[in-house]
């Protein structure tokens, strides 16, 4: 069983790469890897279409379904954001900072189990500290 396009195409986004399209297909001549893709695309790729069944269970029902789920709740809170307090409940001010930094954590932890560094629209996470001496 391999993934689907669908499930390659969440992957590499919530890995933070950019869409692949259709422009080229995507093969092993390194004239169209270097200019369509890069290496690190076309690593990807390969990496994606080789997993074993084992690690595509994993990939699928450990990552791609709840960071599908928790990508879909950060757009639900919309429905929250007109709501300071309703009766006994109150609204947390910080919902949609909370889950995006959960969202984030996972797509880095996918981006270990697959052994990939995480793409330019996911980013190392964390911030570079400048100090003045």
């Amino acid at each position: 069983m391999a993934l689907t396009d669908a499930q390659m195409a969440d992957t590499r986004r919530y890995m933070g790469y950019a869409l692949a399209g259709t422009t080229m297909p995507i093969t092993n001549d390194q004239d169209v890897v270097y200019v369509q893709f890069g290496m690190v695309t076309m690593s990807l790729h390969q990496r994606l279409t080789t997993l074993s069944a084992s690690e595509e269970a994993v990939l699928i029902n450990t990552y791609l379904t709840p960071l599908n789920n928790m990508e879909q709740d950060i757009i639900g809170i919309r429905d929250n954001l007109d709501t300071a307090q309703a009766s006994v409940w109150t609204h947390n001010a910080l919902e949609q900072a909370d889950r995006d930094r959960l969202f984030d954590s996972w797509r880095r932890r996918m981006c270990q189990f697959i052994g990939a560094t995480p793409g330019p629209g996911l980013g190392l996470g964390g911030g570079i500290r400048v100090t003045r001496g």
